[in-house]
This record gives C-alpha cells, sequence and structure tokens, in this order.
C-alpha cells in the first residue's frame, strides 16, 4: 500500500470555497478509481510546531503504485491539481508531497 501525503502551504488570501471544492472533486475522484481510498483532508493544527507553513493537507490511500500512477495520471485529478497549485504560495513549490510504501500487515 502506498499513503499519499500532501501538504499545502496555502497563500493567506486562498478562497475557502474553491478550497473545498477542490477536495469535495479529489475525494469523489479518488472514489472512482480502482485500487484508491481513504481520502482525507483538513486543517495541520500542528501540535509540534515542525510545519506552520503548512495550513492544510490531505492524504489519499493505493493498494499498490500502479494505482498512484493511474491516479497522478487521470484527467480530472490533474485538472483539480491544477486549482490547488493557484491556492498555494509560489504555485507548485508550496505542494509538499510524501509517497509512504506501507507494510501489507502490521505486527502489534
Amino acid at each position: 500500500m502506498i499513503r499519499h501525503c500532501v501538504m499545502l502551504r496555502l497563500r493567506p488570501d486562498h478562497d475557502a470555497v474553491e478550497l473545498a471544492a477542490v477536495m469535495d472533486g479529489l475525494s469523489t475522484a479518488a472514489n472512482r478509481l480502482p485500487g484508491c481510498g481513504g481520502f482525507i483532508h483538513g486543517p495541520n493544527r500542528d501540535f509540534e510546531a515542525k510545519s506552520p507553513g503548512y495550513p492544510y493537507g490531505f492524504t489519499l490511500d493505493f493498494a499498490a503504485e500502479v494505482d498512484l500512477r493511474r491516479y497522478a495520471s487521470d484527467e480530472t485529478h490533474q485538472l483539480l491539481g491544477a486549482r490547488l497549485v493557484a491556492l498555494c504560495v509560489d504555485g507548485a513549490e508550496g505542494v509538499l508531497v510524501f509517497d509512504l510504501e506501507m507494510p501489507d500487515t502490521v505486527d502489534q
């Protein structure tokens, strides 16, 4: 499994309605693509004061790398991604992405 983690350095004047619309669109896209699910999003509370410049983020789970690649090349995702980039400080530079490979099972 791959957990796709995205943190957003939103512009101070970003449009909250547009952000909500993009999140809704990404959730819908995730639900229609095979091997994709678990989309969650929300404000970064940054309780450890380690990421103050990234006030919002989302995660999305993929069954396999091929599913992440399908999502990345999906036209709807790309259009929504462009809208998201427009909300961020310095455009695409304001989007931080981690793709974490998760173990198949957890023994605990």
